[in-house]
């Protein structure tokens, strides 16, 4: 039996900007896994993220939801009854061919990655995993997708407002202006305050999977986070040594 977790004391969908299709229609999950507990934990998070959610144990019953229910996103287990999760993903993509997939799976070696990537999922989580990344990273294939519009144009934390509209934040009332990489990454850290984040975690969401870097490139960004929001204040990012790094109110 696969474990995983879920920090009820940090967890927050809320302070996710709410999506929801252009109508008012909430957004379509489709939860496909043979451990009912483990699709069960799934779809009551998505449901709290205000989203619509279907679940199938096996390939032939996915499919089937697929044609039924046009999931907007699909959240699929590597291996399944009937047939596995690629060819599930292959006849789902056949009927809506620019669905967004999540691979969850135990098959955590590097090559399996890359395979689960390279059958057309949009991103992969190992087993045993964290419910709150696994939202996040969903939150965002949606976003990304446009299938969906966010009825949120701000994060909050303590003084520091991030405007995702126009791409800047502004501390204490002053504008800051911000780079790509350095809105994403305080996007990330905004959106799971007072929540240690490894460099790895920060490297699998702020740069995916297409950068090969090391995760000093973390370090140097965090460097120019701090230049910008916390110089001459209260900082608000903090190093938790050996375990990653924090965004925090001031005290």
């Amino acid at each position: 039996m696969h474990s995983w977790t879920m920090n009820p004391e940090h967890f927050a969908p809320h302070q996710l900007p709410r999506l929801q299709h252009p109508d008012g229609t909430p957004v379509r999950a489709l939860v496909v896994d043979d451990e009912p507990s483990l699709a069960e934990l799934v779809s009551m998070g998505t449901r709290m993220l205000g989203w619509d959610v279907r679940t199938a144990a096996d390939g032939p019953g996915a499919v089937a939801l697929v044609k039924e229910f046009t999931p907007d996103v699909l959240v699929l287990d590597w291996m399944l009854p009937g047939f596995d999760g690629p060819e599930v993903l292959r006849r789902a993509r056949a009927l809506l061919p620019d669905l967004p997939c999540l691979f969850l799976t135990a098959k955590d070696a590097q090559e399996d990655k890359i395979a689960g990537l390279a059958t057309g999922g949009d991103d992969y989580v190992t087993k045993p995993f964290s419910l709150e990344e696994v939202l996040l990273r969903l939150h965002r294939l949606v976003e990304r997708s446009g299938v969906a519009a966010s009825d949120a144009a701000e994060l909050v934390v303590g003084d520091l407002v991030l405007d995702l509209d126009l791409r800047e934040a502004r501390r204490g009332g002053e504008s800051i202006a911000l780079t790509a990489t350095e809105f994403d990454l305080l996007r990330f850290l905004m959106e799971n305050p007072r929540r240690v984040m490894s460099k790895r975690q920060i490297l699998d969401n702020v740069w995916d999977y297409d950068f090969g870097g090391q995760a000093n490139i973390v370090e140097l960004y965090i460097s120019y986070l701090r230049k910008k929001i916390d110089a001459g204040r209260e900082p608000l990012i903090h190093t938790v040594r050996g375990a990653g790094y924090v965004l925090k109110p001031a005290s």
